[in-house]
């Protein structure tokens, strides 16, 4: 396996870990790392979906005994139900559409230009949501989410299929506009974000199997060991991050780093790959 392949794989997952979990769009990131690298053909792309689940592993580590006491309290306990319930709800959005509109949106908003303008477009969104009036919360614990409160989230999640949106601001942004609390809204989009990256990775491993080989083995295994390491310090580091700041520095990063790709992009002092 060639040296230059394999560090652009580290990057790419280091890349990967540090933007999933935060409201600035691991995607949008990967296709300007992507572009910049070189390493943006049909595989990498595939790449790109299966690195995550090196993201969500590091998830599941962060909140074992939550899922863990869910998981051995579900044939007794009506909460625990409850949580498992809204997750499979708010899943299941993203599912349709996904299989409806994947390839359309892969095809033709996949582009940096549209990473860039979506990144603006977040950043004023996150500045509005953050400017709401205090007492508009209504929901303070993952366990009081109604059936309702996670398809809303479930179908807010549903914009993230456009790329530079993000994945993790669209569900805790979202959420915090339906009424949860910031620590609430980001813990859902964590257990959401265990079933959704997980099986966009094996839908997308599975339906481009022709492109991969045992070859590629050491690329993935690097690209998603670089992706847990750093979404695990990521994660550990937004959970204390949320107890006493909020959204508007992620904000304002958005809006300043759209600016410049679109700045370089049209000034052609960066080609970025279409």
């Amino acid at each position: 396996m060639d040296i230059v392949l394999l560090v652009k794989a580290a990057i790419m997952g280091i890349v990967e870990g540090l933007t999933e979990f935060l409201p600035i769009s691991s995607t949008g990131h990967l296709i300007l790392a992507g572009s910049l690298l070189g390493f943006d053909d049909d595989k990498a792309k595939v790449f790109d979906i299966a690195i995550q689940t090196g993201a969500i592993f590091a998830v599941i580590l962060v909140y074992w005994q939550k899922i863990k006491s869910t998981v051995v309290a579900l044939p007794r306990q009506p909460k625990a139900r409850r949580l498992a319930l809204n997750i499979v709800i708010a899943f299941l959005p993203a599912v349709v559409l996904g299989l409806l509109f994947g390839k359309v949106i892969k095809e033709h908003l996949f582009i940096p230009t549209v990473v860039a303008s979506t990144f603006i477009l977040g950043g004023f969104i996150i500045l509005w949501a953050e400017k709401r009036p205090p007492g508009s919360v209504r929901v303070e614990n993952v366990d009081d989410m109604t059936p309702l409160d996670a398809l809303k989230v479930g179908l807010v999640q549903c914009f993230a299929m456009i790329p530079g949106t993000s994945r993790s601001g669209s569900t805790i942004i979202g959420g915090m506009l339906l009424g949860l609390s910031r620590q609430t809204a980001t813990d859902f989009s964590f257990f959401l974000a265990i079933p959704t990256l997980i099986g966009a990775a094996i839908y997308s491993l599975y339906k481009e199997r022709a492109l991969l080989s045992m070859a590629d083995l050491p690329l993935f295994a690097v690209g998603l060991l670089f992706s847990f390491l750093s979404a695990w310090l990521c994660v550990r580091w937004l959970l204390r991050y949320i107890s006493t700041h909020n959204f508007i520095p992620f904000a304002w990063y958005r809006i300043a780093f759209g600016i410049v790709v679109l700045a370089t992009a049209w000034s052609g002092l960066v080609v970025w790959a279409e």
